[in-house]
């Protein structure tokens, strides 16, 4: 018997992990996907890019994965943003570090992954983003702006790489958390906050963000979307959505793309 539910448990922690429902999103695409290595600290660095079918050059959105690592749903959201005409450049963070040199994928559970970006090093962080933020940019296919967007723990590394990188269009922080206020003063892209009102772990460091930031004298403009928990943007559009959630990642969404039409 315990043997039986742990193999239940393990069943229903796979299912979660490999998001089937993004999954068969994804595979509905028209659109062009491939997979590309990059060379980033003397390692592949695989990257999920997703084209759009545009007549005209597109600018281009690096998207940093949740702590779960690099999931079909994120994937799903590059592919949406191909939709809307961006050129979509997702990078696994977690590439070389899973069993036997693998990557998100081959992870057994959130768990694992979880874990596995939780002992990522900035530094690396940082050299990946550089990596896919370059690589975007001299795509033949890109008009050379490059924004980068990230959930979660992706949400944080977002606001913290673009202290370090000065030539990107904006960096957009899905419930992340803050960088040193040190590091601030740095910033020369505006920043754009996404947080639910219901994750007050994450939402607590907005109105002190304002303060850090005002001093700094940079563009940083938050929205708190009501009811919605952490992670709302997924969770918005999995099959048991609750109200708040679906209505404040699709209002997300929509200014999400508002702002990246003007950049």
């Amino acid at each position: 018997m315990r043997h039986l539910l742990l193999g239940v448990l393990i069943a229903l922690s796979s299912a979660s992990f490999a998001q089937d429902w993004a999954k068969m999103k994804l595979g509905a695409s028209p659109r062009h996907q491939e997979w590309v290595k990059l060379q980033s600290g003397g390692r592949d660095l695989h990257c999920f890019v997703v084209y759009p079918e545009v007549k005209d050059k597109a600018k281009v959105v690096v998207l940093i994965h949740e702590i779960m690592g690099l999931t079909d749903w994120v994937m799903s959201v590059a592919d949406e943003l191909a939709a809307q005409g961006y050129i979509a450049i997702a990078p696994d963070f977690l590439s070389g570090a899973g069993p036997g040199g693998g990557r998100s994928k081959d992870f057994p559970d959130v768990g694992a992954a979880r874990e596995a970006v939780s002992a990522l090093s900035l530094d690396q962080v940082t050299a990946d983003l550089n990596s896919a933020v370059d690589y975007g940019r001299s795509l033949p296919s890109a008009n050379g702006k490059v924004a980068v967007a990230g959930f979660c723990w992706g949400g944080g590394q977002s606001f913290r790489f673009a202290t370090s990188r000065p030539d990107i269009s904006a960096a957009f922080v899905f419930y992340g958390t803050p960088p040193n206020p040190d590091s601030m003063a740095t910033l020369k892209a505006p920043v754009y906050g996404f947080y639910g009102g219901n994750d007050n772990r994450v939402t607590a460091t907005v109105d002190p963000t304002k303060e850090d930031m005002s001093k700094a004298g940079k563009a940083y403009e938050p929205v708190v979307y009501e009811g919605a928990g952490h992670g709302f943007m997924r969770s918005g559009q999995q099959p048991d959505a609750t109200p708040e959630n679906k209505k404040a990642r699709d209002t997300a969404w929509s200014r999400w793309l508002e702002i990246l039409s003007k950049l």
